[in-house]
């Protein structure tokens, strides 16, 4: 039993591993410690700078949220997007303006084909309506079909990204000086992420900031 709609059952709820208290503020993954007035970043965004400003994400990909994950992506589970863009949307509203375009990470046509969804672009639609903000699900394009990034190293990650993803010239009005919001369901390297924000950066849009349903964090 739900107390909702598309809510998550007491049992589910206690094995979700939400991201709370002091987080990286460029990513959002959990930082021990508190706040001391200045923005605390972790390690590997300190090592590696983030072509966007802010970011943030509601879950550690481990558990019930890496189930849940794997079942939005893999399993015809589309249903997920309606609470998991709620779950966003409450740590993604600090990073919003009120014009601010929200966009998903793109599916190369290959894999839109075979899934039939791009599982960013429901998180990204469900967290719109949440926000009452705009919405456009193709200003990014997938131009090559990259291999699947599991198991490879961050250099490799990074590298199989570069130039595989442009802007839509037929939305370049959409974006330009405008800030936009980045989705996606899952950071690791966050290469794909960085891949989108630079082809943003170089069309001419605004500040970028990202939120992603669960992130891969260290020691988690």
């Amino acid at each position: 039993m739900v107390d909702s709609d598309f809510g998550l059952c007491g049992h589910c709820w206690r094995d979700t591993p939400f991201i709370g208290g002091v987080v990286c503020e460029a990513c959002g993954t959990p930082l021990q410690g508190g706040h001391d007035g200045h923005r605390i970043e972790c390690d590997d965004c300190m090592k590696t700078p983030r072509p966007w400003v802010s970011g943030r994400s509601a879950l550690i990909y481990k558990d019930r949220a890496r189930q849940m994950v794997l079942a939005l992506k893999h399993g015809d589970r589309a249903e997920i997007a309606r609470p998991a863009a709620l779950w966003m949307g409450r740590v993604a509203r600090e990073l919003v303006q009120e014009n601010t375009l929200i966009v998903p990470v793109p599916l190369h046509w290959t894999r839109l084909v075979k899934r039939r969804y791009n599982q960013s672009a429901l998180l990204a639609e469900g967290l719109a309506q949440e926000l009452g903000l705009s919405y456009c699900p193709d200003v990014l394009v997938r131009l090559r079909r990259t291999r699947m990034l599991d198991g490879k190293s961050v250099a490799e990650r990074f590298s199989s990204l570069a130039g595989a993803i442009s802007l839509n010239g037929k939305r370049r009005h959409r974006i330009t000086a405008r800030p936009v919001l980045l989705v996606d369901d899952v950071m690791t390297s966050g290469a794909t992420l960085a891949a989108c924000a630079e082809a943003l950066k170089a069309a001419g849009s605004g500040e970028i900031s990202i939120v992603t349903l669960a992130r891969v964090a260290k020691d988690a």
